[in-house]
């Protein structure tokens, strides 16, 4: 992508927030590159080259800035689908490349290839005229974001941020850090404990900070959460948000997170226990996923200008897909307070116990393989009715062949097929999953019964064909337009 200089230049004048993520630039005087949003002196306007990508700047011999933090920016929050067919392929590779940086995965581009069902060579040149760098470099600078994010919010040992990050030696951890920012990893860890204020000497968690886009509707964040908050598992406090994590779910061991937002600055401070300290790249890419911060809030609000509603609404994601699965079978036909007091007999019965810092959050949600055991009568016998015990207990069975079509961005057609393969889940049940654990933004749950009433209402629509004539206008962000029309009727609605 390239930008006109002068349209670029005033969004840097302006520190026009849309365009964090989405916008960065290089100061040729320093070497350095900024997000838009950047609180430096503006350089002038003959010093500075722009890229569409944090790789790019990167490509181009320039390091990231220290105050700003390109490491921590939103994504793009590009739309789900684009009408180029070479476009969506590129960019399907780079939420590849993203997984397999966020997992520690050694760089597989022939792999991803194969995955995508094209050449490797294809694959490289329309990445290439894309994104403006080759895989492996976008993949480099991924990586080396995350180590850099890791050693400027934690105390880490350098060895374990290295392994984590993907890199199989320190040795070559140490060379592609100071060949991409002129300087070693202790050299950036002493530089940043110099610039923010030293903690007491123990670290009982692990911390690290997250951005987004303003604006940002927190309040319907919070109170989605907190209105399906599984007691034991997951609990609103104020601006934070905990919950547990149980084995296998983000990292070989159970553990918990806690998310706070800080609002005056547009970012998030993500705290999790040590033992998920291995899993910190899927732990943070789980958590974007999970709060929604990637979002383009300015594209998504002018689509829904019609809808009642707070600018910035997110879509709730999920931190465990087995999880949101389940309680979406259990919130069936009913409110969701009675879905939730369901869930909690769950995990009360099946769950595993769990230490955290908060005594409200005790317990892990069941694992697939722990109802996957069991006879449906045992989960009927907590108030479940027969026909969804049976559907839990198969959608815990099919698990395994289920998960593989749970990849980030994956094409939701899958997913919805092999969900409705199964007793008991229909079309409703497995796009609402689909909408949530995939990050799908334009789900359109069919036959919503509250979408309904909601769009009957607000705009006279007698029909569901009604409401998808009108709903069309409101692609490719239908499932932001579902939230709104569920808060437009007060109660919360499962």
């Amino acid at each position: 992508m390239t930008f006109d200089p002068d349209a670029a230049y005033n969004a840097i004048l302006a520190r026009d927030a849309r365009f964090d993520g989405r916008l960065f630039v290089g100061v040729t005087s320093t070497g350095i590159y900024c997000r838009p949003i950047c609180r430096v002196r503006t350089p002038m306007k003959k010093n500075c080259r722009f890229f569409a990508t944090a790789a790019q700047a990167e490509a181009a011999t320039f390091r990231p800035c220290m105050k700003c933090r390109p490491e921590i920016a939103p994504g793009p929050g590009l739309p789900w689908t684009v009408m180029d067919a070479s476009r969506t392929l590129a960019r399907q590779a780079a939420l590849g490349l993203d997984a397999q940086a966020a997992n520690g995965e050694a760089p597989g581009v022939a792999a991803l290839a194969e995955r995508l069902g094209v050449s490797e060579r294809h694959l490289r040149r329309i990445f290439l005229e894309e994104h403006g760098v080759t895989p492996l470099q976008y993949l480099q600078t991924r990586r080396l974001h995350l180590a850099k994010q890791l050693l400027t919010d934690t105390r880490l040992p350098v060895a374990q941020v290295a392994l984590t990050s993907g890199f199989r030696s320190l040795r070559r951890f140490n060379a592609a850090f100071a060949d991409s920012y002129r300087m070693n990893p202790a050299r950036l860890r002493k530089v940043a404990a110099e610039s923010a204020a030293a903690s007491d000497g123990s670290e009982p968690t692990v911390t690290v900070v997250l951005a987004h886009r303003l604006p940002y509707d927190m309040p319907a964040l919070l109170r989605f959460v907190a209105q399906r908050a599984i007691p034991g598992v997951e609990t609103v406090d104020g601006l934070t948000i905990r919950r547990s994590v149980r084995a296998g779910t983000l990292g070989a061991e159970a553990g918990w997170i806690s998310a706070t937002f800080v609002p005056d600055v547009a970012r998030v401070r993500l705290e999790f226990a040590p033992a998920l300290t291995p899993a910190s790249g899927r732990i943070v890419a789980a958590v974007r996923r999970w709060l929604d911060l990637d979002a383009a809030p300015d594209s998504i609000d002018t689509a829904l200008a019609d809808l009642p509603g707070a600018p910035g609404l997110r879509l709730p994601g999920s931190v465990d897909s087995f999880e949101l699965a389940v309680r979406a079978v259990l919130g069936q036909q009913v409110t969701v307070a009675a879905a939730r007091t369901l869930a909690r007999r769950l995990v009360a019965t099946f769950g595993s116990p769990l230490v955290t810092p908060w005594p409200d959050i005790d317990r892990t949600f069941p694992a697939p393989e722990t109802l996957a055991a069991l006879a449906h009568s045992q989960i009927a016998e907590l108030g479940i009715i027969s026909a969804r015990a049976q559907a839990i207990v198969a959608l815990a069975q099919a698990w395994p062949e289920i998960a593989a079509a749970l990849q980030p961005r994956s094409e939701p057609d899958v997913l919805i097929e092999r969900l409705c393969r199964l007793p008991g889940i229909g079309p409703w049940t497995a796009h609402y999953i689909a909408m949530r654990v995939l990050g799908w933004p334009d789900a359109f749950p069919p036959n919503d019964i509250a979408v309904l009433k909601a769009m009957r209402q607000l705009f006279g629509t007698a029909s569901w064909r009604d409401v998808l004539a009108r709903a069309q206008a409101w692609q490719p962000w239908r499932s932001y337009a579902v939230l709104r029309l569920w808060n437009s009727l007060g109660a919360p609605t499962t």
